[in-house]
């Protein structure tokens, strides 16, 4: 996807998307918020109950446009029971409708266990699985405290290409001692693999996690940034050259392979979140699940939904989110739509002579009312955002 030539750079406005979070999880992992949402035994018939209700609630709210895409994320949504999956995704069909390519990805461990699980979660209607690999390194892998083997990762890749129409997976880079030989070296194995869609992440280290206590304790060193930078570079070179060149800032497709769903978000489209914890948008509105699995039960069985908070946008909300989501993307965003969709002047949402001065530096592109970051400037986004949104 070339940045110039952005395909359906505007979130239709005639479709929306659902996710939906199944929070339990089998495991502790040392990046993943859901710690205390470990269970051995779910109460199946309770948790469908619970989530249709849940469902039933948005679609109220949200008839007559159809879906464009479903996503089950979490936890650990590729242990839900395959005909749970199946029943959430025809009642979804029932409320909503589907539009005639309907994307609908589950989020897996690559372990032989989930992997066991694929054939009847396609069965099931899911047709794109997206794969958290991580590493193609055992190493690395033990670092990031995955459970998994590279073997193990790489057995459940290749049941889920034969299975699924479409596969995506993700790998970590900027791993502290990870040389750029190294990383190109872990990148060309990715890609000898073929698949539509790989997301490629910079290790970052997030408070509260525990290589944030780790670097406290002076016990890891994070990648030095110049270092970090060149492997985007590297990253960029490679991936473009192979044919699956960035669309965002972290990830990387083939021509159509790119997530529907997380396009939807970038592009500040309509999403309903159901399940305990998820947010949406959805007419201008915030929602907020209860992110405690007994407390979102208690919120259905109360009120028939899990909302914890619904709260109107503001036009310096609803402008402010659709240019830090849509500056991620190589395609840009339209000002032109923002200003209509939020009802405030487009000379009102940039700083002009922020755009001026980073365009003069050949990090920022205005071409009528379609702005753009550039790939140079992507290295350098957490520091433009600030400069050019002015809501």
């Amino acid at each position: 996807m070339s940045p110039d030539t952005p395909p359906n750079a505007s979130a239709p406005a005639d479709t929306q998307a659902l996710y939906i979070h199944w929070p339990f999880c089998v495991s502790k992992c040392p990046y993943c918020d859901f710690n205390s949402h470990v269970r051995e035994s779910v109460d199946v018939a309770a948790w469908r109950s619970a989530l249709l209700a849940d469902m039933a609630h948005e679609a109220g709210l949200t008839a007559g446009r159809p879906l464009s895409s479903i996503f089950f994320g979490g936890g650990t949504p590729s242990l839900m029971p395959p005909a749970l999956v199946a029943d959430l995704i025809a009642a979804a069909q029932d409320h909503w409708g589907f539009t005639p390519d309907m994307e609908i990805t589950l989020e897996a461990n690559p372990n032989s266990v989930e992997a066991a699980r694929f054939g009847d979660l396609a069965a099931a209607g899911i047709n794109r699985v997206s794969l958290g690999l991580q590493a193609l390194d055992g190493e690395a892998l033990h670092f990031l405290g995955r459970a998994h083997d590279v073997a193990e990762g790489l057995a459940a890749l290749d049941t889920a290409q034969r299975l699924f129409a479409r596969v995506s997976f993700d790998l970590i880079y900027a791993r502290p001692g990870q040389s750029e030989r190294d990383w190109a070296a872990e990148l060309a194995q990715a890609l000898s693999f073929g698949t539509g869609h790989l997301s490629l992440y910079q290790l970052t280290i997030e408070p509260g996690t525990r290589f944030a206590t780790l670097v406290a304790q002076g016990k890891l060193t994070p990648a030095d940034p110049d270092h970090g930078a060149t492997l985007y570079e590297l990253t960029a070179a490679m991936t473009g050259a192979a044919g699956i060149p960035a669309y965002e800032i972290s990830n990387h497709a083939r021509a159509g392979q790119a997530s529907r769903h997380n396009l939807t978000y970038w592009r500040y489209g309509d999403y309903m979140g159901v399940g305990p914890g998820a947010h949406g948008r959805r007419g201008g509105m915030a929602t907020m699940r209860h992110k405690k699995p007994e407390n979102w039960m208690g919120a259905v069985a109360r009120n028939g939904h899990g909302l914890q908070s619904e709260d109107v946008l503001s036009g310096e909300d609803k402008a402010r989110e659709a240019l830090l989501m849509g500056l991620r993307l190589g395609e840009g965003v339209d000002l032109s739509r923002i200003a209509a969709l939020s009802g405030i002047g487009a000379a009102r949402l940039v700083d002009e002579r922020a755009i001026g001065q980073l365009t003069d530096l050949g990090l920022i592109r205005l071409t009528g009312s379609r702005l753009q970051v550039a790939p140079a400037g992507m290295l350098l986004l957490d520091a433009i955002l600030p400069e050019v949104v002015a809501v």
